[in-house]
């Protein structure tokens, strides 16, 4: 299952997203990796391999995880990286 989102943080997967992001994809049933256009798949519970995305605001990204489950693990990490964790109330 794939599913595509468009990257939301004014400033880019910086750490702080990234490992947010990381542990929430550590808890899915099934594991998820994500990739850019540009950038190979990478594993998406790890936070240095979503740091080396390079990914910056309005980055595509494209996630995909397959098994059971697979449908609400790209859900909730699709939410995860759309959110501006920067914004005020995030």
């Amino acid at each position: 299952m794939i599913r595509t989102v468009l990257l939301g943080g004014r400033a880019g997967l910086h750490i702080r997203a990234a490992s947010r992001i990381a542990i929430a994809a550590a808890r899915q049933p099934v594991p998820v990796t994500v990739r850019t256009l540009s950038r190979p798949a990478v594993p998406a519970d790890s936070v240095l391999s979503l740091l080396s995305l390079g990914a910056l605001c309005g980055t595509e990204l494209i996630l995909e995880a397959y098994g059971r489950g697979a449908d609400v693990a790209l859900e909730n990490l699709a939410e995860l990286f759309a959110a501006d964790p920067d914004a005020a109330g995030a």
